[in-house]
């Protein structure tokens, strides 16, 4: 079975060319939408469905750098291990520490201007974080990516937190 990067014929790789991936996306989805087969018979509807289903779970995986590289792991025979393997260096666990209180003050005084300066800082902490992904998968580093990819997963949960905040200092 191909793997999404054989799907779209596009380099096994951390980084990727978007626009790439978003014309190889659409020559799939303009093979097998399930519209092209309305006449055909219900095993070929099945099939085309299945395609489009494979085409756009491989879609979103590649689009999303945190998926990207979980797949990219994978695909190396590295397990994530996210259930069991919650180990993390002291210096991430103080940084995880400092924005949670960071983000508990901006509750307590509803300061938009202070969930602004956090957001931005967990913003580029996460393209850093993707950043080294990249160089880490590329280089075929892919036990040390794991251990980023493990902590990318918090900063995006954290990241999901400020824009839930977001919206309650909009109400």
């Amino acid at each position: 079975m191909q793997n999404h990067y054989q799907l779209f014929h596009l380099p096994q790789q951390f980084g990727i060319d978007a626009a790439a991936l978003d014309q190889a996306y659409r020559d799939v989805q303009g093979q097998v939408h399930p519209d092209k087969f309305v006449n055909g018979s219900d095993a070929e509807k099945r099939v085309a469905m299945q395609w489009a289903t494979r085409a756009n779970e491989a879609y979103q995986t590649l689009r999303n750098p945190l998926k990207r590289a979980a797949y990219l792991c994978e695909l190396n025979g590295i397990d994530l291990q996210i259930e069991s393997n919650t180990a993390m260096p002291v210096t991430f666990l103080m940084q995880q520490m400092e924005w949670r209180e960071a983000l508990d003050d901006v509750r307590a005084e509803r300061n938009l201007g202070a969930l602004e300066r956090l957001d931005g800082e967990v913003r580029q902490a996460w393209k850093e974080q993707v950043d080294r992904i990249g160089e880490l998968l590329d280089g075929s580093d892919f036990p040390d990516a794991a251990q980023a990819v493990r902590e990318l997963m918090f900063v995006d949960k954290f990241r999901a937190e400020i824009a839930d905040y977001y919206e309650v200092l909009e109400q």
